[in-house]
């Protein structure tokens, strides 16, 4: 081994070292919000999360899983570190990149290395690879329990693995390295399809090498090849080859009458067999390339193998088990993803395009008799002619999508956008604001966390921020100095390597702007989406590295000796990515930040033992089944997500026992929620019931399809409607007194039926369900609505829940005047005083981001505020000044700042005598506000999403001091309110009346 080698791998692995220590120390201590709740528990159980799932991610958290030796609350610990572990090696693989391609630059053999050349190739590879460990977007997904991590990892090595093969010069050993390349690619399919996208341009390489006098076609024709690779690996091989064997499964089922997976097993026969067949065929004719592909594929095919974890556990059915792939020809829609749609990619409809006529697409299939029945039919629209467009960009209708269209590129209603439209929506927001901002993030600098948060330029370090921005702790400028020295590596592997520009100037594009163009991003997003283009980060980091041998070549004037060159080349360029570390850290940094898993702890203690408790998106919903299936946390509450509660599968789910909470009381059938069945129940009002309609008769009705509430559709099949706008349940009165559901003051308003109007708004199959649970269940077990809900979740029956926390209960009581719901104090006082987990929540130290910010600490605000004002009203002072104090305790400005539901606790406290905190709490936030606003309007950001929130805390705090006499705060407040009303000019001038 050269001295070169010894210290490159030593170097390496101390490189490793940091990046591993740094995401240690960060990580998050438990399952953090969005997916990571779903895949902890998955992992720990080995069950099925959503399509196309992450097997190999699942195998490799299992077994980190088994580190925690049995205390369930460190589980999430330990597979969190998966994401640790492969972002340590993707680091480390990076380093071993850059100085292997750093190498070409100097043009030296490994012998020919000098101790300055050696230096230098360290240094690139010492300030490129700690410049992507501490870039925010990959930061991020380190320490979390997500695939990105690992499908960075795959990435890494594969380019790493493709760079080492070009150096190899004896064939027999270089083909060896090729087939470890498909491997690699095979096991990254279990992981994420990310890195498949950079096999087009590392087809490149392959033509570099093999063809020492490349020409232009060549090249062009060596991309293609790439293409067609990634083709029959995305298309062929993942979804093909399950595909083809659901068709010789349903003709070895449905002509030859054999039994169930026999199809499937005389293919996996054939096809293995014609495989092992092709491999000993090409080796006895000496056929090296088709014999390297054959093999190539076997390994890919080995690789993908982990898939069949999916179909494994799904035939088990365990508790998560998202789309029940259980068979080949649903695990096919699983891989396919079919239950998310599609979106039109180079040619197709618009946001402004109506569908004139619907299709037949591809048959669905379910078992049944022995058989496999056709049950429905995928619809294909086709849409008004002159609709469609070339590459479209604007497409989504969902709800609220065609009004930000139209915002952002200045249609009118009902305009039809062009293409110039087209192409400004594309450039500006897809590219600029979904990808270019992101970009700039990771090497220019970040304004704020906050959601569309802009960037830092370096001039922008004198500019006076207000305080929220200013002591954000993602508010982060680093001078631009890694995009700069990105730029100089940049053109230094211009001037000297341009094969190598080209292959990784392809890589940049085909894991950033080809990655926007092919996801086609909606008007807007749940969350940002940075962690999506973190391999174009990884080769801009490359560059970063090749920066150094830039900054060398700069000072070769100065420093005339080579060592002390490369020397005080690296220590300069190292500035860049510790400054990117010391000002990245704290909004890193997630070491005890543990409220994604007491928030869904309170949800579920809001609710009363046997309860059914309906959630809405992911993060309502993944940590709460993280702490069911991994810390057996009130198992006996049913959790029943709305977003899926209009599957078929999710329903059956729904129909079983799960560990202590048993199957929920759903009256339909199967035919009556089938795929395609009852999707939509469109409101079609039926004169003789206008009035009204018993909810269980009408829910009798649709499970016999009775004639009488169904209308025929254009297609001539018939579909249930709902008849009125009206719905009453009869309801018990005598058996709900004697189930001790009900407060005492409350039983005087008990009748013999609740009745309340759901509106004439079509219904949703997941309405549909949720009102024959309601119906069912005969108020036999309690029914909750978490209070992070859409408004429509409600039904409409609002006044006649009880809140009790963070959740609703529904009960047949309806209090005059209580249209969003009655406080039960003593309920809820009981669960927010003494159930309730708040770790960490007062510690200033702790970095909360947005997504803590707002809903759940926005939830438990609300609820402190409605039982303070409860307490209040039924003269309970002493209780609810408790209640205000521990919200105020838990929740400190100093730690979570206050907010728009902040504002609100000034009139109780007020109304409690607290009147010099009252005071204290309106100067703190109306001095923020103004500050805010103020810097706002000059710098000509009006528009600000946030105005409107400061704008209404000042109205506020004026309104409360003015009902609590208190004239002169409430004088100078309003004529900052005025002040700011004139210049955003966003209410009447009595807003504040």
């Amino acid at each position: 081994m050269t001295r070169f080698n010894r210290s490159n791998n030593l170097t390496g692995w101390i490189v490793f070292a940091i990046a591993l220590v740094t995401y240690s120390l960060t990580v998050e201590r438990t399952a953090s919000f969005w997916d990571c709740g779903e895949f902890i528990a998955c992992a720990f159980k080995l069950q099925v999360p959503h399509p196309p799932g992450a097997p190999f991610f699942l195998l490799i958290g299992r077994i980190f899983s088994l580190f925690a030796f049995g205390d369930l609350t460190n589980v999430a610990y330990w597979i969190n570190m998966v994401s640790v572990m492969s972002s340590a090696f993707t680091i480390l693989f990076l380093f071993w990149t850059i100085t292997l391609l750093a190498r070409k630059l100097i043009s030296k053999t490994e012998e020919e290395l000098t101790q300055g050349d050696i230096v230098l190739l360290l240094g690139s590879g010492i300030v490129g690879a700690l410049a992507y460990t501490w870039s925010d977007s990959f930061w991020f997904s380190a320490v979390e329990a997500e695939v990105y991590g690992m499908s960075s990892f795959f990435t890494a090595i594969v380019i790493w693995a493709v760079f080492k093969w070009e150096r190899v010069e004896d064939p027999a050993a270089e083909n060896r390295w090729l087939i470890f390349i498909a491997y690699l690619v095979g096991l990254s399919i279990g992981v994420h399809l990310l890195n498949l996208v950079t096999i087009p341009a590392l087809a490149l390489v392959y033509y570099f090498k093999k063809y020492p006098k490349p020409s232009v076609f060549g090249g062009i024709l060596a991309f293609i090849g790439g293409l067609v690779i990634l083709g029959i690996i995305n298309s062929g091989i993942i979804p093909g080859l399950p595909s083809i064997a659901g068709k010789f499964e349903i003709f070895f089922v449905n002509s030859l009458g054999l039994p169930y997976k026999s199809g499937v097993i005389f293919f996996i026969i054939i096809f293995i067999g014609a495989l092992i067949w092709g491999i000993r065929y090409s080796h006895k004719k000496a056929n090296v390339l088709l014999n390297t592909g054959l093999l190539s594929l076997a390994f890919v095919l080995i690789g993908y193998a982990s898939y069949l974890m999916v179909l494994v556990r799904a035939e088990y059915n365990p508790p998560i088990n998202e789309n029940n792939p259980n068979d080949v020809l649903s695990f096919v829609s699983y891989l396919k993803r079919e239950q998310y749609g599609s979106r039109p990619l180079l040619y197709g409809p618009s946001f402004v395009s109506r569908p004139v006529s619907q299709k037949r697409g591809a048959p669905m299939y379910r078992k049944q008799d022995g058989k496999y029945a056709i049950y429905d039919y995928r619809p294909e629209y086709e849409y008004e002619p002159g609709s469609s467009m070339l590459l479209p960009r604007m497409y989504s209708t969902q709800p609220g999508h065609p009004q930000l269209y139209q915002q952002m590129t200045g249609l009118a209603e009902g305009q039809k956008p062009n293409m110039a439209h087209n192409l400004s929506f594309m450039f500006s927001y897809q590219i600029g604001h979904m990808y270019w901002r992101y970009f700039l993030w990771n090497f220019v600098g970040r304004e704020s966390d906050e959601e569309g948060a802009g960037n830092m330029l370096p001039w922008d370090v004198a500019k006076k921020y207000p305080a929220p921005i200013a002591n954000n702790k993602a508010h982060d400028n680093y001078f631009m100095l890694p995009f700069i020295l990105g730029l100089f590596g940049l053109v230094i592997v211009y001037f000297r390597q341009k094969r190598d520009l080209l292959v990784l100037g392809l890589l940049f594009v085909l894991t950033g702007v080809a990655l926007v163009v092919y996801l086609n991003s909606p008007p807007t997003e749940p969350r940002e989406r940075d962690y999506i283009y973190v391999g174009s980060f990884y080769i801009f980091c490359i560059w970063i590295g090749f920066g150094v041998i830039a900054i060398a070549d700069a000072i070769s004037k100065f420093v005339q000796s080579a060592t002390a060159r490369a020397g005080v080349a690296t220590g300069i360029c190292l500035v860049v990515p510790v400054i990117m570390g010391v000002k990245g850290w704290d909004n890193h940094n997630r070491d005890h930040r543990y409220h994604s898993v007491d928030f869904a702890k309170n949800l579920l203690n809001s609710c009363a033992p046997n309860a059914i408790l309906f959630t809405g998106g992911d993060n309502d919903t993944f940590p709460l089944w993280y702490v069911q299936e991994v810390e057996g946390f009130r198992t006996d509450v049913r959790v029943c997500n709305l977003s899926l509660l209009g599957t078929d599968w999710y329903i059956d789910q729904m129909k079983r026992k799960t560990y202590l909470s048993e199957a929920l009381p759903i009256s339909l059938d199967k035919n009556n929620y089938a795929f395609g069945k009852n999707d939509i129940v469109p409101f079609y009002e039926i004169p003789s019931v206008k009035d009204g309609i018993n909810l269980k008769e009408y829910m009798g009705l649709v499970k016999q399809e009775n004639k009488a509430i169904q209308v025929p559709l254009t297609s001539g099949d018939m579909t249930s409607i709902l008849p009125s706008s009206v719905l009453f349940l009869p309801v018990n009165a005598e058996a709900v007194k004697k189930m001790n559901i009900i407060k005492s003051d409350l039983l005087p308003f008990v009748s013999d039926s609740i009745s309340w109007t759901i509106g004439k708004g079509d219904l949703y199959k997941s309405d549909l369900i949720m009102l024959d649970i309601i119906a069912t269940n005969d108020w036999k077990r309690p029914i909750y609505f978490s209070s992070t809900l859409g408004g429509s979740s409600y039904l409409n029956l609002k006044e006649y829940m009880q809140l009790e926390g963070y959740a609703y209960r529904l009960l047949p009581v309806k209090v005059p005047g209580a249209s969003d719901g009655y406080v039960n104090a003593d309920v809820m006082y009981k669960n927010l005083m003494t159930k309730m987990f708040w770790r960490d929540l007062d510690n200033p130290n702790t970095y909360y981001d947005n997504t803590y910010l707002g809903s759940p600490v926005a939830t438990a605000r609300i609820a402190f505020l409605r039982l303070a004002g409860q307490l209040i009203a039924d003269g309970r002072k002493d209780e609810a000044k408790k209640a205000i104090d521990k919200s105020l305790a838990t929740m400190p400005d100093k730690s979570i700042p206050y907010d728009q539901f902040s504002a609100n606790f000034i009139g109780p406290l007020f109304d409690l005598g607290e009147t010099k905190r009252a005071l204290e709490i309106a100067e703190t936030m109306a001095t923020r506000a103004d500050e805010v606003l103020t810097w706002a309007k000059d710098n000509g950001t009006t528009k600000r999403r946030d105005s409107n929130v400061y704008l209404y805390i000042m109205q506020i705090i004026v309104q409360e001091c003015r009902e609590a006499k208190q004239e002169a705060a409430a004088k100078k407040y309003e004529a900052m309110f005025q002040k700011h009303l004139a210049a955003f000019n966003m209410y009447g001038s009595g807003a504040a009346q």
